[in-house]
C-alpha cells in the first residue's frame, strides 16, 4: 500500500522555521504498530494520522511522536487542519471553513481561514480546567538549575508557579528575553533541589520582553527529559501559561488577544496567536491560532 504523506513547518510563514510535523492525510488501514513504525522512521517531533469520522468535515486525528501515542497535541491540529486543506481532502470555500478532530482526549473544534484558495491561518478552541500552586523552588535553586542569576528572575510583576492542565510545569518568569535563550538546565542542581517533590518534569521559561513585534512573550522549555540544546515546541505548555497569567489578580476579567514565541531567528522561530476568555470560572476558553508552509511531500510505501 502507498500512503500520501505531507510535512509541513508550523506556526511560521516561512519554510525551515517552527516545528516540522508529518501527516498521513488518509491513513485509513494502518495498524496501531504501524502508525508507530512510521513515525519512529520519519523521526520528526510527531506524525499525525487522519481518517474520517462520520461526516465530511469530521475526522480522527492520532497523533505520534516517535516513541509514542500522545493524546493531544496542539501543533499537530494546525498541521492537520492546514494539509488537509492543501491537499483536498476537505472542501474549503472562501472564508472560514469548520471542522472537528476527534482525538483521544476529546473533540477539537478547527476554523480553516483560507486566501488566494489556499489555507491561511488555523485556529482551534480548547476549554481548560487548571490547578495552580505557589509553591516554588528558592531563587537560590531555581538559579543554579536553569544557570542563570537570581537577579534574572522577575518578581515585581510575576512569581513562579506549578501549574497543571494535565501534565504540570513548573512556570518561571525571567526580567528579558536573552536571560531565556541562555538558560541551560543542570541536571545535578535539578536533582538536589525540591523541584522533583513538585512533579513537573519541564520547566516553562518565559520574557515578557522580545525583540519581535508580532510577539509579547517569549517561551522555553528546559527539563530533565530534554537535551541540553533542544528548544522544543511549547503548544502543549500554552493551557498551562494562559491558566498562569489568568491566576493573577491583576489580570481582569475579559477577553485578552496576545502572541507568543519559541526560539530566535537561527533556531527555527515559532509564533503561535493565543485568545483567552478570563471569566473567572473553572474552564478557561482557549483559541491557538497559526500559519504553516508545506515543507516536503512523498509516498510511504507499506
Amino acid at each position: 500500500m502507498s500512503y500520501r504523506y505531507y510535512i509541513a513547518d508550523v506556526f511560521t510563514q516561512e519554510l525551515f522555521g517552527g516545528a516540522q510535523i508529518a501527516v498521513l492525510p488518509e491513513a485509513e488501514g494502518l495498524s496501531d504498530a504501524q502508525m508507530q513504525s512510521i513515525a519512529e522512521e520519519l523521526s520528526l517531533t510527531e506524525t499525525v494520522f487522519v481518517t474520517r469520522s462520520g461526516s465530511d468535515q469530521s475526522f480522527k486525528t492520532r497523533i505520534f511522536t516517535p516513541k509514542k501515542e500522545l493524546d493531544f497535541a496542539g501543533h499537530p491540529i494546525i498541521a492537520a487542519a492546514y494539509i488537509l486543506a492543501y491537499s483536498g481532502r476537505i472542501d474549503v470555500p472562501a472564508g472560514i471553513t469548520k471542522v472537528v478532530f476527534e482525538q483521544n482526549s476529546g473533540s477539537v473544534e478547527i476554523n480553516i481561514s483560507m486566501a488566494d484558495d489556499k489555507p491561511a491561518f488555523v485556529q482551534f478552541t480548547r476549554k481548560v480546567s487548571s490547578v495552580i500552586d505557589h509553591f516554588a523552588p528558592t531563587d537560590e535553586e531555581l538559579a543554579a538549575f536553569l544557570t542563570i542569576n537570581s537577579t534574572d528572575l522577575d518578581h515585581l510583576k510575576y512569581t513562579p508557579r506549578l501549574v497543571s492542565c494535565g501534565a504540570p510545569y513548573l512556570i518561571v518568569p525571567l526580567w528579558n528575553y536573552q536571560s531565556v535563550r541562555n538558560a541551560r538546565f543542570n541536571f545535578n542542581a535539578w536533582s538536589q533541589s525540591i523541584a522533583p517533590q513538585t512533579a513537573a518534569q519541564e520547566i516553562l521559561l518565559f520574557s515578557p520582553k522580545t525583540p519581535y513585534s508580532n510577539a509579547d512573550f517569549n517561551l522555553r522549555l528546559l527539563g530533565p527529559n530534554i537535551g541540553i540544546y533542544e528548544d522544543p515546541p511549547v503548544g502543549n505548555a500554552i493551557p498551562a501559561f494562559a491558566s498562569y497569567l489568568c491566576s493573577f489578580e491583576f489580570t481582569r476579567q475579559g477577553t485578552y488577544t496576545f502572541s507568543v514565541d519559541r526560539g530566535d531567528d537561527k533556531n527555527r522561530r515559532s509564533v503561535l496567536n493565543i485568545e483567552m476568555d478570563n471569566k473567572g470560572e473553572e474552564l478557561l476558553p482557549l483559541r491557538v491560532g497559526g500559519e504553516a508552509v508545506i515543507f516536503a511531500e512523498g509516498d510511504i510505501l507499506i
